[in-house]
Formats: C-alpha cells, sequence, structure tokens
C-alpha cells in the first residue's frame, strides 16, 4: 500500500519541508520498498501526519455545512459513477462529487450532465486520492447547497485504503465479474467499510460466483459490514442505497 510503496510522497509537502529529503524519500521508496532508510521514514511519516490533520480540517468543513461526507472506493469499473448517476433522480437528499482520477475529467462531466454538482481532481501518477487534494475540491463545491458530499476515490482496491481523506463513511463496492476472490484478497480495502455493495448482480447468471460465500468472506473481515446487492437496471436496489444514506444522515 501507499505507505509502503511510496506512492504518498506527491507535491503536497509544505513549502517549508526540505525538498532534498524529500526527493531523497521518494526515490528510496521507489526503489527500497524496505524502508531501511531512518531519514526517509522520518519524511514519510511527517507527510502521513500532515495528510491525517488536514483530512480532520476536511471533516471540520463538511461538519460546519451538516454535510455528510463519504468515500466511494473499488477497483475501476465497479459502478461508482453509475451508481451515482442513477441514484440522483430518486434520493431524498441533495449531493456534490468529489471526482478523483488519473486523468481525463469524463467521470466528472459525465455527472455535470446529469445536473450533479461535480469537481474533477487528476491526480496524475498518484493512485489514490489524498486529504490534500480532497481540500481542494471541497472549496471548489457548495457545500451550503448539498446534504451529502461523494468522494469518488480513484480506482484502486489498495492505496485508497490506507488514506484518510475526511470522510464519515466508507463505501466498498465490488461488481461480479471482478470474481469471488477480491474480499479475501483486499481485505485492509473491506475492513474500512460502512457498507459493502455487490454491483452488477444482473451478470450473476453469467459468471460463477458464490454470492453467500462472498458475504460471510466479508463478515468475517468485519462482523458489522452492511451489505447490500445492486443491479442498476433495478430501481429498487438503488433506492435501498439511497435510504441506507438517508438513514445515515438521520443518525448523526
Amino acid at each position: 500500500m501507499c505507505k509502503d510503496c511510496g506512492c504518498s510522497i506527491t507535491d503536497h509537502v509544505h513549502e517549508h519541508e526540505d525538498s532534498h529529503e524529500h526527493h531523497k524519500a521518494h526515490e528510496t521508496l521507489h526503489h527500497n520498498p524496505q524502508l531501511n532508510d531512518k531519514k526517509t521514514i522520518d519524511v514519510i511519516t511527517k507527510i502521513l501526519d500532515k495528510n491525517d490533520q488536514e483530512a480532520g480540517h476536511n471533516r471540520s468543513h463538511f461538519n460546519a455545512n451538516g454535510v455528510l461526507a463519504i468515500n466511494l472506493m473499488s477497483s475501476p469499473g465497479s459502478g461508482k459513477t453509475t451508481l451515482l448517476e442513477e441514484m440522483y433522480d430518486i434520493a431524498d437528499f441533495k449531493y456534490g462529487v468529489i471526482e478523483g482520477d488519473l486523468e481525463t475529467s469524463r467521470d466528472a462531466d459525465r455527472l455535470k450532465a446529469k445536473g450533479i454538482k461535480a469537481y474533477q481532481i487528476q491526480t496524475g501518477s498518484a493512485c489514490h486520492l489524498d486529504a490534500f487534494m480532497v481540500h481542494k475540491g471541497l472549496h471548489a463545491m457548495e457545500l451550503d447547497t448539498i446534504d451529502v458530499c461523494f468522494i469518488e476515490n480513484v480506482g484502486n482496491l489498495v492505496c485508497p485504503a490506507s488514506y484518510d481523506v475526511g470522510s464519515h463513511l466508507n463505501i466498498v463496492l465490488v461488481s461480479i465479474p471482478e470474481g469471488e476472490d477480491k474480499i479475501a484478497k483486499y481485505p485492509v480495502m473491506f475492513r474500512q467499510a460502512d457498507l459493502i455493495l455487490f454491483t452488477k448482480t444482473d451478470l450473476l447468471p453469467h459468471f460463477v460466483y458464490d454470492m453467500k460465500r462472498e458475504k460471510e468472506e466479508a463478515r468475517k473481515i468485519k462482523p458489522n459490514v452492511d451489505i447490500l446487492e445492486v443491479n442498476i437496471k433495478d430501481t429498487a436496489s438503488i433506492q435501498k442505497v439511497a435510504d441506507w444514506i438517508k438513514f445515515k444522515m438521520e443518525m448523526r
């Protein structure tokens, strides 16, 4: 994950940080994943600590505006953007989206075409959003006009799990075509989940997929996790997701 592979070393080091040490840390992490260099470890720790501080700052922004922040995480192509598009017409709350991708603004453009407030963040080579990126996005979002802010993270089942971006809840999507081993292979991600969505369930007849066993695997990792099945062609299944979010809003 990011704390090991070094992709956490982004451009968010403040100006007063030692630039030489920053670049040395970056170089060492990509060529020496054992992280044996104490100076490197110290620099990485500083950066991660700064991220956590910024995440708390983000949550304060959301709290001050009465906005529930939800981090959406999954591998690429699981249906995050499509879910947000389809839920817009039936949700009993207003929402905006901070959208993360390595390149292009296609997902944000799709959301805007539906009338959804969206802000695109292009991460470049970073395989996840961090709190500093999200902070920039939330200032571009009119928080006083929405009830929920979705943070649609970069498609990746590893790195986003290690980064607090300032959300209140985490939703992790896993789609049927991905195969029935993803939860066991990526336990850290699913351990972070407040809700797991099994998506593209209309494709179940075309795949060997033991849904019952996968749900048991998920609850073995996190016993109290909520689980829903989603078929984007079935409005009732999307309504259940919207109802879950509405319930969490009312519980705050």
